[in-house]
C-alpha cells in the first residue's frame, strides 16, 4: 500500500509507543527544502521557526509520552546535503528527537540494509523510495515483512551509532 500526504501524515501521527528512521543516502532532494538548501549553501546557516511543522510534531509525541528516532549511516567526508542535514539535527534533537549517527568511513557495512525505513511500535514498516538523486518516489506500507530483520536492523544501527550531539566529523 503507497502512502501519500494527509494518508501518510495520518498514518505517521497514529504511532503509539515509537517510531524509528533508518537513513542511509548521502543526498535527499526534497523538494520544499530546496530553498532553505539553497540558503544553507549560500551562508552556512539555518535558522528553523520553533513553530515549524516537523519541530511541533516531534514536540506534540514527546509531550503524549512517544518516542521518535532516527540512525543516520554515513561515510565522510559529508556531503553537502549532509552538512544542511546535520543543522536541522541540531533542532530535531532540541524538538525532542532522538538523532543518531552511524559513521561507516573506513569499516565494513555491520549487516544494514541499503535502504531507508520507517518502523512504527516495532510492527509496522514502511519502505521509504528515492530515486538515485535523491527525489522520494514513494512510500510503501509492507504486508508482510519480515520483523525480526527490520527490529534487528533497528537494535544494531542504535546500538552502533553514537547520540547526534556526541559526533564530530572531523
Amino acid at each position: 500500500m503507497l502512502l501519500a500526504g494527509d494518508a501518510w501524515r495520518a498514518f505517521f501521527d497514529s504511532f503509539e509507543q515509537e517510531a524509528f528512521r533508518l537513513e542511509v543516502r548521502s543526498h535527499y532532494a526534497m523538494p520544499g527544502e530546496e530553498e532553505e538548501y539553497q540558503e544553507f549553501l549560500a551562508t552556512g546557516e539555518l535558522h528553523i521557526d520553533a513553530d515549524d511543522r516537523w519541530l511541533t510534531r516531534v514536540r506534540n509525541y514527546r509531550a503524549t509520552g512517544r518516542r521518535i528516532g532516527r540512525v543516520h549511516v554515513l561515510t565522510r567526508p559529508l556531503s553537502d546535503y549532509l552538512r544542511y542535514e546535520f543543522a536541522a539535527y541540531a533542532y530535531n534533537v532540541e524538538a525532542g528527537e532522538d538523532v543518531r549517527i552511524l559513521d561507516l568511513t573506513g569499516k565494513e557495512n555491520p549487516g544494514l540494509p541499503d535502504q531507508d525505513f520507517w518502523m512504527f511500535d516495532g510492527s509496522t514498516v514502511v519502505d521509504m523510495r528515492y530515486r538515485p538523486d535523491g527525489t522520494q518516489i514513494g512510500r510503501e506500507l509492507l504486508k508482510n515483512p519480515d520483523l525480526d530483520l527490520y527490529r534487528h536492523w533497528r537494535d544494531l544501527a542504535v546500538e552502533l551509532s553514537v547520540p547526534f550531539a556526541e559526533y564530530s566529523a572531523d
